[in-house]
């Protein structure tokens, strides 16, 4: 990974766990359901951010030079292979899990 990106994924993801502790204290002391809501859209969102320069890195890398040596159908299959499980670019895929109470799962 290209130093730049490495230590913002890594900044960005450090900032996200230490988001999450602080979630997670907010439940222990059950604050209330939209606070905890947004908090959570928040550390989501740090981490689809940190997910986006993994993508980037990847792309200026891995992807450019798999291209140039004439392997671009191989690194587009695994590039598709790995953004499957990346919701924020290819929305869900699996069938909705339930929750407790019944209430599916979708995103």
């Amino acid at each position: 990974m290209k130093e730049e990106y490495r230590r913002s994924v890594v900044n960005r993801l450090r900032s996200a766990r230490g988001h999450l502790d602080a979630v997670l204290r907010m439940v222990e002391e059950d604050a209330y359901c939209p606070e905890l809501m947004k908090q959570l859209s928040a550390v989501q969102g740090q981490v689809e951010r940190a997910s986006r320069l993994v993508l980037r890195n990847h792309l200026e890398t891995c992807v450019a030079a798999a291209m140039v040596a004439g392997r671009t159908e191989e690194i587009v299959d695994e590039l598709m292979e790995a953004m499957r499980f990346d919701r924020v670019t290819t929305g869900p895929t699996a069938p909705a899990e339930a929750e407790p109470g019944g209430a599916p799962v979708t995103a």
